[in-house]
C-alpha cells in the first residue's frame, strides 16, 4: 500500500513541476473513496482562489463517490473560478489516472467554461 502511495506522489511531483514552469493557475483535485474535492490555486500554490467538493451540503444528497457527483463538482468549481475571473487553468490530477471520476470532473469543468 505504501508503494502505491509513493508512486502517486512521484507522478504528482512531476506534474506539479511542469505546471510551476507555466504561470497559469492550478486546478488540483483530491479523490477519496467517498468524496472528490477540487481547488483552484495561484501559480505558486500558496493561495486557494476557489474550491468545491462533493462534501458540501448542496451536493451531499445520495451517493457522493460516483461519476455524477464528480461532474457536479466540476461544474461548480468552473462556475466559482469564472466568478473570480479565472478562465484558464492547468489541470493537476494529483497523480491519479485520467479516467472515471477524475475524467468526469475535468470534462464537466471544460463544458462549463474553463480551459486547460
Amino acid at each position: 500500500m505504501v508503494i502505491k502511495r509513493e508512486r502517486r506522489t512521484r507522478r504528482s511531483r512531476k506534474t506539479r513541476s511542469r505546471i510551476a514552469l507555466s504561470s497559469l493557475h492550478r486546478m488540483t483535485i483530491f479523490r477519496s473513496n467517498t468524496h472528490i474535492y477540487a481547488q483552484v490555486m495561484d501559480s505558486l500554490g500558496s493561495k486557494i482562489l476557489a474550491s468545491a467538493s462533493s462534501n458540501e451540503p448542496s451536493l451531499r444528497k445520495g451517493n457522493t463517490g460516483n461519476i455524477e457527483s464528480a461532474s457536479k463538482v466540476g461544474e461548480l468549481i468552473a462556475e466559482r473560478a469564472i466568478e473570480k475571473g479565472i478562465k484558464e487553468v492547468a489541470f493537476d490530477r494529483s497523480g491519479y489516472k485520467y479516467h472515471g471520476r477524475v475524467k468526469a470532473l475535468a470534462e464537466s469543468a471544460r463544458k462549463s467554461g474553463l480551459t486547460f
